[in-house]
């Protein structure tokens, strides 16, 4: 809504944005400050979150990143992040297995099943092999 005196100019729009667990909202004031209000009915996905919690070593995230190279026969020119996806690079459902086999191999670890399926970036498959390796020990 914006209003429109002889003296000033106050615009104060509102906006929401909420899913089926959040909602958030964004208000700015005729100050110009901004307030953001959050509700949140459960946590949300892990798998959903841009926001990490912790991060794996770099040393980690350097092996998966050549298991990832070798499994998919990538050149040496192919820039690989941690935020990288399997699919970007051209991985089906079977380079996607063959790669956590060398996850299992490379760490000496049984990634099971279920967690598996939630690997599609570098970043993750580095963070699952530090928390079986913590869980291991």
């Amino acid at each position: 809504m914006a209003s429109l005196s002889a003296t000033s100019l106050t615009f104060q729009p509102s906006f929401k944005f909420s899913t089926s667990t959040n909602q958030v909202s964004f208000r700015t004031s005729s100050f110009g400050a901004i307030s953001v209000g959050c509700t949140r009915r459960s946590f949300p996905s892990l798998r959903s979150s841009r926001f990490r919690i912790c991060a794996a070593q770099p040393e980690t995230v350097e092996k998966v990143s050549k298991i990832v190279r070798k499994q998919l026969a990538l050149t040496p020119e192919t820039k690989l992040t941690p935020e990288t996806k399997f699919s970007e690079l051209g991985a089906d459902s079977l380079d996607t297995v063959e790669i956590v086999m060398g996850l299992e191999e490379e760490f000496n670890l049984n990634i099971e099943d279920d967690n598996a399926e939630d690997i599609t970036t570098i970043q993750q498959a580095a963070d699952l092999i530090e928390k079986l390796i913590q869980k291991k020990d």
